[in-house]
């Protein structure tokens, strides 16, 4: 249990630090899509596009803007490998 515990805080300072580079970088952005999806990655382990809109009540082409932007500056990686059905996760 303890060992348990012990990854869950690490995870936990994890997506902390994330979340302040994320902010940081997304600072230079304008509209309310950036901070919202920033703060659905920090609160699920993976997102997919369509959840991304459903959490953070953007359009379709806001969200795939948005998770590209992140992605080429390093924040988000894509973890399913698919051209389709493609889910992202905070990068460390």
């Amino acid at each position: 249990m303890e060992a348990g515990f012990l990854t869950a805080m690490r995870h936990l300072d994890d997506i902390e630090t994330w979340a302040t580079r994320a902010e940081d970088e997304i600072s230079a952005l304008s509209g309310r899509t950036p901070p919202s999806l920033c703060t659905a990655l920090t609160e699920w382990p993976l997102v997919s596009a369509p959840m991304a809109e459903t959490l953070t009540g953007a359009s379709c082409a806001a969200v795939q803007r948005n998770l590209n932007w992140m992605e080429k500056r390093g924040l988000i990686r894509e973890v399913t490998g698919e051209g389709r059905y493609r889910m992202w996760r905070a990068a460390s």
